[in-house]
């Protein structure tokens, strides 16, 4: 039976002549050497059902084309022997050979299959950034709103931004003239009020592939119109930025809206619906797409500040409901280190943390970058609740926040990385081509 390494052998061989490397000489001896070796496989599967004279044929070809290989015979040479030990293959190689070129290429990509799972277990693994925790640094999937029916894109634009930016496009009609109704979660924006109500559905990726969507209702004119996206979307964005809305602003429509239902309210925006016209216009950007260092962590330590990808399997708040998953946030501590958060700064060791840029940029509140917050409780945070609280990381183990601290379930929820699930730091976002392209930060 071939072996994984004579695979890997001769699919390096191969892949070296598809890319024109090696010169005339090199091929010829590369090929004398894949001839060789098949003849060996012939000849310990087959000779015992060959006849002496076959036996005998085939030992002479293959000895003539082994001593011209040792003595370094010119390429000519080599064709030559390798054309008459071929011959003989066809009449002494069975099922063996000849091999048609399904096999050949069979072989070939699971060559390439196993040096892909090498890369990928030990060396560079790509990974998709899933939500916004890590907003504006790396992005999760983002809205593109369009507030005119004239700006969204056509079926060619929409292909092209497809292939740039993994881009789908969402288009909601409104089935009727009259006003616009939604449900809202009543409460403290802190504690997810403001927010659009929304149900889980199964649903299929490219067709194929199990998920689950979100489902979302608007109503028009009393008349619910369903608009569902992935999961990790946050449709709310893409909802107040197209009615020009907050979160601040809907939690308190909802406070003051006499229509109850449970723990929301309905909501009746300002803005009247058009038959046939666009209600809700928007693209779904796919998240950043990084590759990450799996190996560098085996030989030096992880430092605070770096992004940061590990496993969720070992970590109870995280594993219950999601199981065992990658994620990405930022290195906030190591073992021993004491943590704090004075709104908007994180404190580490009784000072305003350094190591990042997006340390200084969240401190001063700087373009998109918000500041650290201390967990709410009432939203299921655990730790660093008040800004007297000191958190000490403990021995072997980190603690990790996102950089949209007030948008994050990190540390302050769910604790501490155990140093075994670290997988790596993010090296480069190779997809989507936006300015975000090129080394990870």
């Amino acid at each position: 039976m071939q072996t994984e390494a004579s695979l890997l052998n001769r699919g390096g061989k191969k892949l070296l002549s598809w890319i024109g490397l090696g010169g005339p000489e090199a091929k010829m001896r590369s090929n004398a050497e894949n001839w060789l070796e098949l003849a060996d496989k012939v000849w310990q599967y087959r000779r015992d059902q060959l006849s002496e004279a076959e036996r005998q044929e085939l030992l002479a070809r293959i000895e003539a084309l082994r001593q011209s290989y040792r003595a370094r015979a010119d390429a000519g040479k080599l064709k030559l022997l390798i054309e008459e030990l071929e011959g003989v293959l066809r009449r002494t190689g069975g099922k063996i050979y000849p091999k048609s070129a399904l096999i050949e290429n069979v072989e070939f990509f699971l060559v390439a299959a196993i040096v892909i799972l090498g890369i990928r277990t030990y060396f560079v693994q790509p990974f998709k950034i899933p939500t916004n925790s890590m907003w504006p640094s790396y992005y999760g999937m983002t809205p593109h709103v369009y507030h005119r029916p004239e700006d969204a894109p056509g079926p060619l634009a929409q292909a092209g931004r497809f292939l740039l930016f993994g881009a789908w496009h969402y288009q909601v009609v409104a089935p009727a003239t009259g006003p616009i109704t939604v449900p809202v979660a009543l409460g403290p924006v802190s504690n997810g009020g403001g927010k659009m109500l929304y149900e889980t559905k199964p649903a299929r990726s490219w067709l194929v592939f199990p998920t689950t969507n979100r489902d979302y209702i608007v109503y028009v004119n009393e008349t619910p119109v369903h608009v569902q996206v992935p999961q990790d979307f946050d449709f709310d964005w893409a909802f107040q930025e197209a009615f020009g809305l907050s979160a601040a602003q809907l939690a308190e429509a909802a406070a003051k809206s006499p229509r109850r239902g449970g723990n929301f309210s309905w909501v009746t925006l300002d803005r009247q619906a058009e038959e046939k016209r666009p209600l809700l216009s928007f693209d779904i950007l796919t998240g950043d797409q990084l590759f990450v260092d799996r190996i560098s962590y085996h030989f030096v330590r992880p430092e605070v500040g770096q992004g940061f990808v590990f496993r969720t399997g070992n970590i109870p708040g995280i594993a219950r409901a999601y199981g065992d998953q990658y994620y990405i946030k930022r290195l906030i501590g190591v073992p021993g280190d004491k943590i704090q958060i004075k709104e908007p700064v994180v404190w580490r060791n009784g000072q305003p943390i350094t190591g990042a840029e997006a340390f200084g940029l969240n401190a001063r509140r700087e373009g998109l970058y918000r500041g650290y917050f201390n967990g709410a409780a009432d939203n299921g945070a655990q730790y660093l609740l008040t800004p007297d609280e000191t958190l000490t990381v403990p021995a072997g183990s980190f603690f990790a926040m996102g950089d949209n601290s007030g948008n994050s379930a990190d540390g302050r929820y769910w604790g501490f990385v155990p140093a075994k699930d670290v997988a790596g730091k993010p090296l480069f976002i190779y997809y989507p081509f936006t300015k975000h392209w090129g080394p990870a930060r």
